[in-house]
């Protein structure tokens, strides 16, 4: 017995992680953020099966309601399967969901070589390159001047990388939307959601990667007043490679950014 009369509780610790001794606001949500982590991680390899219901409420100390939402969310989100009789099987990573918030961060957080990311950039690069072709046979002068202000206005914030990144999405943003192509806009800006952030993908941010980048940005801007797609595409290209090699550690081979 305790100081205060109450008898010790001796479970604690025992069978849960000490994080859900507060217990989240969103119980299912949170539970379903650990899984995902838990499956990405290898704690339950694929082609395993999840704890059974039972074990899963005790070891969070929640309900089986709070569980099976959990798991019906990791489904959508393919990382598992529920199979009748063969309980919650987890799925090999080609079945999930990687454009997913809570999957692309924890893969990209227990990726080592930096392979995720590499394809990342690959896949931003592909959607910007044809973006900005498409911004320089479209753009009025409205757009070219917006473009040409905020060129002018980053080569004033290399000493602030906090302001300059803002400028630079701002730029990025304004030739997707001089596109038109909302759809190829909504996956690049929701991939970058996940990871803009993250230490791994910001990598350096100091004055002169700055300043390099903003030479990038110079250069699709002049392509996009000169209303040349090609060199527009071209140089959206060359800044995306370039200022990923730069932001890029040291870990693994970047063969996947050739082509």
């Amino acid at each position: 017995m305790t100081a205060s009369g109450q008898q010790p509780n001796a479970t604690v610790g025992a069978h849960s992680a000490p994080g859900w001794v507060r217990r989240p606001a969103n119980l299912a949500r949170a539970i379903t953020t650990e899984l995902v982590e838990r499956i990405v991680r290898g704690d339950h390899p694929s082609g395993t099966s999840l704890p059974p219901e039972p074990v899963l409420c005790e070891t969070f100390s929640v309900s089986r309601t709070v569980i099976r939402e959990a798991v019906k969310v990791l489904q959508e989100k393919g990382l598992v399967q529920v199979r009748q009789g063969a309980g919650t099987m987890v799925t090999p990573p080609s079945m999930w969901n990687v454009l997913d918030e809570l999957v692309l961060g924890a893969v990209v957080a227990e990726d080592e070589t930096l392979g995720v990311l590499d394809d990342l950039v690959v896949t931003r690069r592909l959607l910007e390159s044809d973006m900005a072709q498409v911004a320089a046979r479209t753009a009025d002068e409205a757009t070219v001047a917006a473009l040409r202000d905020l060129v002018d206005l980053m080569d004033q914030l290399v000493d602030d990388p906090v302001a300059y990144r803002e400028q630079d999405h701002a730029f990025h943003d304004t030739i997707m939307r001089a596109s038109g192509n909302r759809i190829a806009r909504g996956v690049v800006r929701s991939l970058e959601s996940q990871v803009f952030n993250t230490a791994r993908y910001m990598g350096r941010t100091d004055r002169e990667l700055c300043a390099a980048s903003n030479q990038g940005h110079r250069r699709i801007c002049e392509r996009i007043a000169a209303h040349d797609p090609e060199g527009a595409a071209e140089a959206m290209f060359t800044h995306i490679t370039e200022a990923w090699l730069v932001r890029r550690t040291g870990v693994g081979e970047p063969g996947r950014l050739d082509r």
